[in-house]
């Protein structure tokens, strides 16, 4: 049997014109700043304008992630439409895709299957410029940065001090660590530098977790981009960049609406990843989704170790949002890899090697379910060589934890394949009440919180956190950053900094290697293992299937 692929199926969809879309979300046309006929941005004094009450927010995330696929996207774009199928008025907010993954390994972030968000191809390259926008004033601060040290450095900046660096949303490991300044005095000072991908810059995370302009031009103020001699910190309000940088985010903070394939609105917005980053789209977004929709359905990325943690003990803390209810989404094949299987060996029922990998599902359904103390449901995207056996095995262990177990077809079905998770959730919502808490307290040392993630969410023993890094905390608590929430950059393939660490492993310790205070996020960055802030290329990069025709029609894109 063959099967469309996704830009086939996305590009048979006839879209509907975004104003009636907008009408859809309860959006007035005032409002509304159209980018061609099928996007738009919505100019946020909706957010204050709007007498319409918040409605309920619904959290897809999922299983530690392996080569088999989890369908957390798909899902999510599947789930908003089943809850329209059964006349709930939806809506949905969503990351928007880097250029570094679409053209690399992972694809796009635009769903799959018949549960996609529209114009697919647009998303997933240059949308609507913001990206561009993000790595533009991320730039113009390090000119500034470096131009300030040229003119005479008045502030008394450290070149060897410098935490600032140069950003690209592409992967390019050939500009992880690299020498600029070079040929003579007038092309700069000479000191070694890098770049991150646009994602895990601050801006990004500023961008993310500001809610006015004003709220953002605070926040870039505060960015800090290195120390002075005496060990200061520098800020980019020092350096005076703080205005220019707003300028060139005032549009693209504006969040951007589109639809799903089945006119669902969906406002896709700002993409943090969660391996490196705070991994959850913007908050102006997600409050503008939840001011147009009795139920929005939001994700937050990679495993619940990754983004749930950061989306709950980040974005929520600092936004004010509690979650009504959570979908954990995994698949069998997934899990049977977890369990040791390769994946040529994924098609035949193995319940052996089902029961070593279902300790990754329990353990994440137990993080939200007893650490956050949040409504939980089972997703289980079935693929055609599940079997029943599988499944029953499955939903009798979610049982056990007190959850039940929704099969998903929304890749096969779209919202058809939806419905019985819909209902689940409405439910959820609707008798569930949970008693959301975070997994540590603020006044906690960084240390503290560090462990406690470690312990409670990955279910690790410990941290051994280097003479660097315990230098690094020590610089940021005395700089009186110790009250913030902290976002560990990690691998997305285990619970461990270990990527080879499947299923749910214990008495591991996780390896702090640098901790980075981003003051205008306002949260310290922790990095552990191997984890690299500027992905790289596979050996087969997917930019080589991707074409386009003399009529402009993408090709090979998914």
């Amino acid at each position: 049997m063959t099967y469309k692929t996704d830009i086939e199926i996305a590009q048979e969809c006839q879209m509907k014109p975004i104003m009636e879309i907008a009408a859809r979300a309860h959006v007035d046309e005032k409002y509304v700043e159209q980018y061609g006929r099928y996007k738009a941005k919505i100019d946020p004094a909706l957010i204050r304008e709007t007498d319409r009450k918040d409605g309920k927010l619904v959290l897809v995330t999922a299983i530690t992630p392996t080569p088999a696929g989890e369908g957390k996207t798909t899902t999510t774009i599947g789930l908003a439409d089943g809850l329209s199928r059964i006349g709930k008025d939806v809506t949905v907010a969503l990351r928007e895709p880097s250029l570094g993954p679409v053209f690399g390994v992972k694809g796009g972030a635009a769903g799959g299957g018949y549960a996609q968000v529209v114009p697919m191809e647009d998303i997933n390259l240059h949308f609507t410029g913001d990206f561009h926008a993000i790595g533009a004033a991320n730039n113009l601060l390090a000119a500034m940065l470096d131009n300030h040290i040229q003119q005479g450095n008045s502030l008394g900046i450290d070149p060897k001090k410098i935490t600032w660096r140069r950003c690209v949303d592409m992967n390019d490991r050939q500009l992880r660590y690299i020498v600029d300044g070079l040929g003579g005095r007038t092309n700069g000072v000479p000191r070694e530098d890098g770049f991150d991908i646009t994602v895990a810059s601050e801006i990004m995370a500023v961008f993310c977790l500001s809610d006015s302009i004003t709220d953002l031009k605070n926040r870039l103020s505060r960015i800090i981009v290195g120390y002075t001699y005496d060990d200061k910190p520098v800020t980019a309000g020092d350096l005076k960049a703080t205005g220019a940088m707003a300028a060139l985010l005032k549009d693209a903070l504006k969040p951007n609406l589109v639809q799903t394939l089945e006119g669902t609105p969906a406002f896709v917005h700002g993409g943090p990843f969660a391996n490196i980053a705070h991994g959850c789209n913007s908050v102006m977004a997600t409050r503008m989704a939840l001011k147009m929709g009795d139920y929005t359905v939001t994700e937050a990325g990679f495993g619940a170790d990754l983004g749930a943690e950061k989306f709950l003990d980040i974005k929520c803390r600092m936004a004010g949002l509690t979650p009504d209810a959570v979908v954990i989404v995994g698949t069998i094949r997934a899990l049977k890899m977890h369990g040791g299987l390769d994946k040529k060996q994924l098609a035949g029922e193995d319940l052996e090697a089902l029961e070593r990998g279902i300790p990754n599902l329990l353990r994440h359904v137990s993080n939200i379910k007893n650490v956050y103390k949040l409504p939980c449901v089972v997703a289980i995207n079935r693929f055609p060589t599940d079997t029943d056996a599988e499944v029953e095995f499955i939903i009798k262990k979610c049982r056990e934890l007190g959850v039940n177990t929704v099969l998903s077809t929304v890749w096969a079905e779209g919202s058809k394949g939806g419905e019985e998770l819909a209902r689940e959730v409405v439910r959820l919502c609707e008798e569930e009440k949970g008693d959301f808490s975070f997994s540590y307290d603020l006044d906690m040392p960084i240390a503290d919180k560090i462990e406690a993630v470690v312990k409670k969410i990955y279910g690790g023993a410990g941290v051994n956190i280097l003479p660097a890094a315990k230098k690094q905390i020590r610089q940021i608590e005395e700089n009186g950053f110790g009250n913030v929430p902290i976002c560990i950059a990690k691998t997305q393939y285990s619970f461990s900094d270990d990527p080879k660490l499947l299923g749910a492993p214990e008495d591991f310790v996780v390896t702090v290697r640098n901790v980075k205070m981003s003051a205008g996020a306002g949260f310290a960055v922790v990095l552990t293992g191997d984890i690299m802030t500027m992905p790289g290329l596979p050996k087969v990069p997917s930019a080589e299937k991707i074409d386009v025709d003399e009529f402009g029609r993408i090709t090979g894109l998914f």
